[in-house]
Formats: C-alpha cells, sequence, structure tokens
C-alpha cells in the first residue's frame, strides 16, 4: 500500500491554496518517494524525508471510485492504527466510529478530530462529501503530529484535502459512472425450518406442534422471511468535472449524483452536490488565494430505530428482527392492512410479530425522513511581506439545516392498537428543524529561511477562534384524521374539538438553542539540518467555554526529532534508499468529555457541569430558591494525553520493501468519570476527573514492488497494528461491574464497565462449562472454582475479551498487465468478542413456539445424546442464566474481510487515437463480499459489544466506467 502522497510527474499538486512543487518521476525512483509531501497539521507541508511525524496518508487512487457513501468506509484498513466500524449499514447512516490507537476516554468522545480543507467538522459530513472530491487523508497520530491541536488532538486527527485545478493546464472534462447491488449478507444461525420447529415444539408440548400429526408437520411449508424483510437494492453513482487553469487562476468543479437502495424496504439515500474550487496568485506571486465551496443535499429515509436504539431488541417495533423473529410456518399472506390485522389479532402479541412488522414495511406507515442542506466553504489569502515573512488569513464555514419527518400513519397497526378507546383519531406526526454554524478563522504569521545551505528554520505563530450556533425547533401532533391527512402537507390534523378534551389533539411545540466557543493561540518551529537531522515543536494555549474561569486554559506542547540515517556515509553505499529514525513527545486534550450521540457534535455538551443545577419544572436554573439536584463541580477540565513515539521509516532497494514501524506508549490522565460523594449532599455521585488509562501499541506497513516492468507491475502492501489498553486508575467505589455488560450501539458513548487494571470493554462473566453429561443441566463454574448449575452475581469474574480489537489492520496487492488492472483489499481483526444476544434468543428453550430456534436445539442433551454442550431443552432456569450470567454466547468476531476487489481494463493512447478521449477506463468491483469469521452473526464487524436489531452491512456489486476528455 503506497501511504505516500503520490505527486503527478504532469504538474504541481495543490493543497487548499498552497503551491507545492514536488515532482515524481514515472519509474517510480527512490528519490521521487522521499521528495513527495506529507500534509500535517493546519495543512502545513513537509517533504516525507524531513517530516518528524506518524503521520499516514491515504491517496485518492485507492479511495476513488467505491460504491461507498461514506468516505470513511473507503479509508477503512488503508492505514495502520486506525480502526473503523460501521455499526449500521442502513445507508446515510450516522453509527461510524474511528479510532486512532485505541479509545482514549471512558465516557467522553474518543472520535478523532476531522478537518476538511482546514475546517473542523464532525464525521456526519462524510456522508455529504463525494469520495470523489478528496484528494488525499492524512491521519495523524503521535504528538508531533496532533499537539498542534490542543484541546482537540488527544484522539488523533484526520485531515481531508480535496482536489484542485493546475495552473497552465487546459480544461479536463472527466465523468464516472458505477451502477450495481447491494444484497443482504448471510448469517449462520442454522435456523430450523418448520418441520423441524414444528417437531420440537410437538415434543415440549407448546405451540402449533401439537395440534398436528406427524405426516402434516413433515410436508408443512417454510417461509422465507429473508425475501420478505429484506430485498437487493439498486445503487447508482455519477459524478462530472472539470478542471483547468491559465497562469494566475485554477479550477476544479464537480457535480455528483447519488441513489442508494438499503437492503430494507422504505431505507435509502440520494445525495446531490456541487464543489467549486478556486486558486489564484499574483502576478510576483506575493500574494495567493484560495476559495473552497461545496453545496449538498441529501434525503434519507430510515428506519425509526437507526436514532432510536432503544427498539433495537423491540421485536414488535424493528423490522429488522424479523427474520429472527417470525416463526418458519407461518403465513406471509395472513396480512391485509393494520386495521384488518387488529381487527383479526387486537393488541400487540408475540404471536403476530410477522404481520405488525410487515405493516411497519408497508409504505408510507411508518415514514422517517431527514433532509439535509449542508454548506462546507473556507477562503484563504496569503501575502509575503518580505522574502521570508509572511502572513496568512483562514475563513472557514461549516452550515447545515437538517429537517426531520416522522410520523405513524392513522391507518397503522401501530396507530389503530394504541389509540385509546374513547379517541377518534389515532397515528401522530413529527417534525424537527436544526440549524447549525460552525465559524473558523486562523491567523497565521510564518518566517522560513535556509542559513549557510545547510541551516533550515521554519517558524509559526497562530492565532484561531472558533464559534458554534445551532437552533432546534420541533413540533408533535397526535391524532391524525385518516380521510385527508397526507404525510409533510399539514392536512390531516383535527386541531380543536369541543369533547371529550379541548386541548387532545393540539400540537406540542419545543425549542432549544446552543452556542459554544473556543479561543487559542499557539507556535510552531521546524528545524532542519542539511536533511540529515531534525527537529520539531509546537505549544499551544486553549481556552474552552464549558469550563470554569480557573480551568478554562490549557497548555499542550510538544517536541520532535528525526536522524535521516540514510545520508550518513556509511549507510549511502548499500541497499538502504531510505533509512530514518525519528521520535516525539507531547500533550494532547479532549474537552469533549461527553460523548454525544451519532450525528451531535460534542462540542455543545457539557456547558452546565461546572454549575449547580435545580430540577424545578419550566424554570431552568431554577426561579424559586430551593436546594440544588445537581451538585456543580467547578474543578472540572478536559482530559489530558501524553504520548510517546519512536519510529522507523526505511526503503530497500528503490522500492523493493518499503515501510515504516512505530512504537507508542499514550497516557490519558484526568479521565472524566463518576466520582461516589456522601450521601448527606442529597447526590451519591458526581462526575470529575478521575481515572487514568493507557494504550500501548505497534504499527506496521509495508509494502513490496516485486514486479515493476512497464507492462507489468505487481505491488502487494500490508499493514498491522497491536494495542493494549488498561485503565490503571478509576475514583474509589466505581469499579464494580454491571450486569454482564451494558449493550450499545455507539461506542463513543460508553464502553462498558471496567476496573484498575483492565481493558476497557472488558466482559463481566461466569464461565460457561456446557452441559451436564448426567442430567443435562446447564453447568457453570462459582468462584471457588467449583460447579454449580444456579450461579449469581457473585461469580462473575473478568474475562480478559473485550468487544475492541487487539490486531487489526489490511492487507492486499494491485497489478497491472498491459491495460488489465486488479485491485484487491482485504481488512481485518483479532482478538475481538461480542455477545451474541441473537444466538442467545434462538437457542432459548422458552422459545420454543413461539419464536424461531437454531437447529442447535436438535443436539440438546438427552439419554442418548450426551456428549454435547446445548443442556436439555426442559432446563430452562439453566438456558436463562447461562444467557444472563455466563459467557456461553460470548462468541469470537475475529474476521478477514475481502473489502474490495476491482477488475478492469484502462484503454491505450493508441487505442483512443482519433477520438476526443483522452482516458477511458471499464471496471467491475465488489465490497463486503466474502468473510472469513466464526461469529455467526449477519456481521462480524460492527464496533459495540453486540449489534442486536442493528441493520446489517450489505455486499455490494458494482460496474463502472472513468473517461476524460
Amino acid at each position: 500500500m503506497n501511504v505516500k502522497l503520490r505527486v503527478l510527474s504532469v504538474g504541481v499538486l495543490f493543497f487548499i491554496g498552497h503551491a507545492v512543487s514536488a515532482q515524481k518521476a514515472k519509474n517510480d525512483t527512490i528519490r521521487g518517494e522521499i521528495d513527495e509531501v506529507v500534509v500535517t497539521g493546519y495543512n502545513n507541508k513537509r517533504l516525507l524525508k524531513n517530516s518528524n511525524d506518524a503521520v499516514t496518508t491515504v491517496t485518492a487512487e485507492m479511495i476513488e471510485n467505491r460504491p461507498n457513501i461514506n468516505a470513511l468506509a473507503s479509508i477503512q484498513g488503508q492505514a495502520a492504527g486506525l480502526q473503523i466500524s460501521f455499526n449500521s449499514g442502513s445507508p446515510g447512516s450516522n453509527k461510524v466510529t474511528a479510532l486512532i490507537r485505541g479509545v482514549g476516554s471512558i465516557a467522553g468522545s474518543s472520535s478523532p478530530l476531522y478537518v476538511i480543507d482546514g475546517i473542523p467538522v464532525s464525521e456526519t459530513y462524510f456522508r455529504s462529501i463525494n469520495p470523489d472530491d478528496i484528494a488525499s487523508g492524512s491521519i495523524l497520530k503521535d504528538a508531533a503530529a496532533t499537539s498542534i491541536y490542543g484541546n482537540r488532538g488527544a484522539n488523533g486527527v484526520i485531515i481531508i484535502t480535496t482536489k484542485s485545478g493546475k495552473y497552465n493546464s487546459p480544461l479536463k472534462v472527466g465523468y464516472s459512472a458505477n451502477v450495481g447491488f447491494s444484497m443482504l449478507q448471510k448469517h449462520k444461525y442454522n435456523i430450523a425450518d418448520s418441520p423441524e420447529t414444528l417437531r420440537l415444539e410437538k415434543a415440549n408440548n407448546t405451540g402449533l406442534g401439537i395440534k398436528l400429526t406427524d405426516e402434516q408437520i413433515a410436508n408443512y411449508p417454510t417461509t422465507q422471511w429473508d425475501k420478505i424483510f429484506f430485498r437487493t437494492g439498486f445503487t447508482q453513482n455519477h459524478s462530472l468535472t472539470l478542471q483547468g487553469g491559465g497562469k494566475n487562476l485554477s479550477n476544479f468543479t464537480s457535480f455528483n449524483y447519488l441513489d442508494q437502495e438499503g437492503i430494507v424496504r422504505n431505507a435509502d439515500f440520494k445525495r446531490m452536490s456541487v464543489r467549486t474550487n478556486f486558486q489564484g496568485k499574483s502576478d510576483n506571486e506575493k500574494f495567493t488565494f484560495s476559495s473552497n465551496m461545496a453545496l449538498t443535499f441529501s434525503r434519507r429515509n430510515q428506519l425509526e430505530q437507526e436514532t432510536r436504539t432503544d427498539i433495537n431488541a423491540n421485536v414488535l417495533q424493528n423490522p429488522l428482527q424479523g427474520l429472527l423473529s417470525s416463526l418458519p410456518y407461518m403465513d406471509p399472506n395472513v396480512y391485509v392492512s393494520g386495521q384488518q390485522l387488529f381487527n383479526d389479532f387486537g393488541a400487540p402479541s408475540f404471536q403476530i410479530i410477522p404481520y405488525m412488522l410487515m405493516d411497519y414495511l408497508n409504505s408510507g406507515n411508518i415514514p422517517s425522513r431527514f433532509d439535509e442542506l449542508r454548506l462546507i466553504a473556507n477562503a484563504m489569502g496569503k501575502y509575503k511581506l518580505t522574502e521570508n515573512l509572511s502572513a496568512q488569513l483562514t475563513t472557514g464555514v461549516d452550515y447545515s439545516n437538517e429537517t426531520r419527518l416522522f410520523a405513524r400513519a392513522p391507518w397503522s397497526y401501530l396507530a389503530v392498537s394504541t389509540k385509546p378507546a374513547n379517541v377518534e383519531f389515532g397515528g401522530v406526526e413529527q417534525r424537527s428543524d436544526t440549524k447549525d454554524i460552525a465559524i473558523t478563522n486562523v491567523l497565521k504569521v510564518s518566517y522560513e529561511k535556509t542559513f549557510a545551505e545547510k541551516h533550515h528554520l521554519d517558524v509559526g505563530a497562530y492565532t484561531e477562534y472558533l464559534k458554534y450556533h445551532r437552533i432546534t425547533s420541533a413540533f408533535t401532533q397526535n391524532g391524525l384524521d385518516p380521510k385527508t391527512w397526507v404525510v409533510g402537507a399539514g392536512t390531516g390534523w383535527p386541531g380543536y374539538i369541543p369533547t371529550p378534551s379541548p386541548g387532545l389533539y393540539r400540537a406540542t411545540i419545543s425549542a432549544a438553542k446552543n452556542d459554544a466557543g473556543l479561543f487559542s493561540y499557539f507556535g510552531t518551529l521546524n528545524y532542519d539540518y542539511s536533511s540529515k537531522y531534525g527537529i520539531s515543536a509546537s505549544i499551544r494555549r486553549d481556552a474552552a467555554y464549558k469550563f470554569a474561569d480557573d480551568n478554562k486554559w490549557g497548555t499542550f506542547w510538544s517536541v520532535g526529532a528525526r536522524w535521516n540515517i540514510d545520508q550518513e556515509e556509511f549507510i549511502k553505499s548499500s541497499a538502504l534508499s531510505l533509512l530514518k529514525l525519528r521520535a516525539s513527545y507531547g500533550t494532547q486534550g479532549n474537552q469533549n468529555i461527553v460523548a454525544a450521540a451519532p450525528g451531535f457534535n460534542p462540542i455543545y455538551l457539557g456547558a452546565s457541569l461546572v454549575r449547580s443545577l435545580t430540577s424545578t419544572a419550566g424554570t431552568g436554573y431554577g426561579l424559586n430558591p430551593q436546594l440544588s439536584t445537581t451538585i456543580a463541580n467547578e474543578k472540572l477540565k478536559w482530559e489530558v494525553q501524553k504520548q510517546a513515539n519512536v519510529g522507523v521509516d526505511f526503503d530497500i532497494k528503490n522500492g523493493l520493501v518499503s515501510g515504516s514501524v512505530d512504537v507508542y506508549d499514550k497516557k490519558t490522565n484526568d479521565l472524566y468519570s463518576v466520582q461516589p460523594l456522601s450521601a448527606t449532599t442529597g447526590q451519591y455521585a458526581i462526575n470529575g476527573n478521575v481515572g487514568d488509562m493507557y494504550n500501548k501499541g505497534i504499527e506496521l506497513s509495508l509494502r513490496s514492488n516485486i514486479i515493476n516492468k512497464q507492462d507489468f507491475k505487481l505491488t502487494i502492501f500490508a499493514n498491522g497494528a497491536y494495542n493494549k489498553n488498561r485503565v490503571t486508575k478509576l475514583a474509589i467505589g466505581t469499579t464494580i461491574p454491571t450486569n454482564q455488560f451494558l449493550t450499545t450501539n455507539n461506542t463513543n458513548t460508553l464502553y462498558g464497565t471496567t476496573a484498575e487494571g483492565h481493558m476497557l470493554g472488558e466482559y463481566f462473566m461466569v464461565p460457561y462449562l456446557g452441559a451436564s453429561p448426567t442430567d443435562g443441566k446447564a453447568q457453570f463454574l462459582d468462584k471457588n472454582g467449583n460447579i454449580t448449575n444456579a450461579p449469581n452475581n457473585d461469580d462473575r469474574r473478568w474475562t480478559g475479551k473485550s468487544f475492541l480489537p487487539v490486531y487489526q489492520g489490511g492487507f492486499g496487492l494491485s497489478t497491472t498487465y498491459k491495460g488489465f488492472f486488479v485491485d484487491i483489499l482485504f481488512t481485518y481483526a483479532a482478538k475481538v468478542w461480542r455477545s451474541d444476544f441473537d444466538l442467545s434468543g434462538l437457542s432459548s428453550p422458552s422459545n420454543i413456539g413461539v419464536f424461531p430456534v437454531t437447529r442447535d436445539l436438535l443436539n440438546a442433551w438427552t439419554s442418548t445424546n450426551t456428549n454435547t454442550d446445548v443442556p436439555v431443552v426442559s432446563d430452562i432456569t439453566g438456558a436463562s442464566n447461562a444467557s444472563t450470567f455466563s459467557d456461553r454466547f460470548l462468541k469470537d468476531a475475529s474476521y478477514v474481510r475481502l473489502r474490495n476487489i476491482s477488475l478492469g481494463y484502462n484503454f491505450g493512447k493508441d487505442m483512443l487515437r482519433g477520438t476526443s478521449i483522452s482516458q477511458l477506463r471499464l471496471y467491475v468491483q465488489a465490497e463486503n463480499f466474502f468473510t472469513w469469521t466464526k461469529w455467526r452473526g449477519f456481521d462480524a464487524e460492527g464496533g459495540v459489544s453486540s449489534n442486536q436489531g442493528g441493520f446489517p452491512t450489505p455486499r455490494v456489486a458494482t460496474v463502472g466506467i472513468d473517461v476524460q476528455f
């Protein structure tokens, strides 16, 4: 994998208004490699050979034309130490987790800082950007690279640079498109069919099975519920680009349209975007400027569970549970409509689960639509005051307006069945409108000079001011007239009625407003001696609005150094084309000590933690003097991280084998967590900075150009990361774990229970020993090492297993032969465990006759089948204990996945001669198509402790074309 930013030999590569000249020879020599440019903090550029930082660069070639809505999905597996997990396969979902060098916080955000063209954004923006607009992505990992971002750099930084035009370049027009299909991944739960299910029911005297003869059971049809609750979705993506430039002005403009259907009905995503990036300079090149602007409109229809995790496991409301909750012998043709379903069966019950969920998916019954208009723009001006002194001002705006429309149609089953008997109209319609704007201003003064040809000095002084404003309004209309109601039209609202209650159908409204701000000033220094030795340093002072005055300001710093050993005389004649040793140490902060739900900016959270509040309804801080029910912690401050890093970059024989190795030790102090209080305060706990934790690890990136001939090239690559996490300190009284492990679909919100000396997300359970050979009852190991049939909480112990992988990375190859090409990328994760609650339910004897079950129960203990780990079906209590207390369903979720494979043909110039086409490429590709894992569910990847009721990540197959005129 090429983790460097390739600079095309056809011209100069531009980054956000800054011109960077770095030619690369076509023969891929090492001199071209080490002269390449890496982008670091605040869009500073360094030659790779002169960089002290641990930075991995992902190029445009590595992510373009992939059939992913979210650009982060295309970066997945491309950089050592960067773990990206999608917790939902719903088109346009916000449920994505990105971790750089492990989890940096328990209760706070562990997401990296995202910066696009100099503007800080949240991860939600990655569903709005066209991935084909991206020129490069830089993953900043060590303190030398991230400390410049101060109290926002603790979890690493991902910098995205979009494409730009080139000066003195003719107009080029490009068109790319791909179309294809998305499909459900296969599970391995081995669900019993109708005859098997009915036999189990008959043997256990329950369900429909007791009413049928053996002959009827043998011939009973099986319903294919996967074809009813899931579908094959169609996807298409079209991009048009125009780029070129004259002597003093260049431009890159793109238009994009994307339409992707989900693998579940009522889930889809559409996006239209336009981007225009300008760059300019004066004749004397003392003044340079740029402006980048992208406008995006997107619409996503999604299931309600996408934003309501409380119904993930609700088999009555989550249609994603339909496949695993519908008995195989039930007839889907029974369902006609919500009203008919209520007339025939009445109130909700387990016996009509599939029909309720079919009604949920019926078009127009439960619409949930999100529209987002988003504008991100920046303008930069730079003036050279002298030959060595420059001043630069950058201003950026990130604006979004999101509207949501949700309803339960008055004729839907949920509306009909929950409508009170004395109320004429049921159903509900909800609307919300959120406007969010972030303004960024960065002023930079820099001095750069070379002394005596060998000494190069680069010094920068900065100020940064960020301002955030968010305003939300919402209303709810209960009761809809089915004769006139149309979703989103404002019709069918009953309004005022005299009886039985004048306010029965009155709409409820709400509004909220958030303001936030940050101010910083900082400086950087870089010194290089003869491209052989280098040192760097940064220091930054930050002020955050959410902390009390005494803790509002913080100082963060870093130092880094390198030694280009390959420049020494004793190395120059060796096979080592590049050998660079670098080291760094520094501090970063995390002001987002309260983690946000997917899609919400954590900058707004925690503003009242340093203020005492009362609980008087409708009075804010309390109009009437009374005892405070929320005690402030005025000593609260951001979490602080200290990180040491040592790395080596190397190249043997001009690209035969190249790569890097990094070893890091990252300690987080002042972790935000619960701190017990005396009961006399009326409050038993307070949140404070009371914990410490570390992440230690090794990262390795390798690349080998095995064959490098003109007509035949073959490159293999691999990256891997090992991370060890431990909590070393928690407040007294906060080390007692809760029942098993609290499930969540948002790992940024909660990493589960832990204790000093243990890793985050470690499971705390009773060991399961299988079925007793004597009587078939479930057996467990108690705290004294004895076998028991009745475990309790005191028998739990730490398992040494977590849902956070210890090892992760990617590998693959890239080859071309006379125009044909093949690119393959695999990703993997190892030593990762998850609770399989779906398998637990399918394995429960108490569910026989109520829910579908796995064929594993056919292997349950009997007097003639004693060598099994499946308890006797009659042991209901033991099976319940196995699900509640034990590690029986704690399963290995390690995997290797074929993330992407692309095969195609590049037409040569001779074949295109005489046409107006300068480049033409045709290809087919597959995304997430094969996964090798012991995990039995839909998707081993998830980044959460359990993904019960989650939207499975689909497999996607597409065909595409790239053409340039």
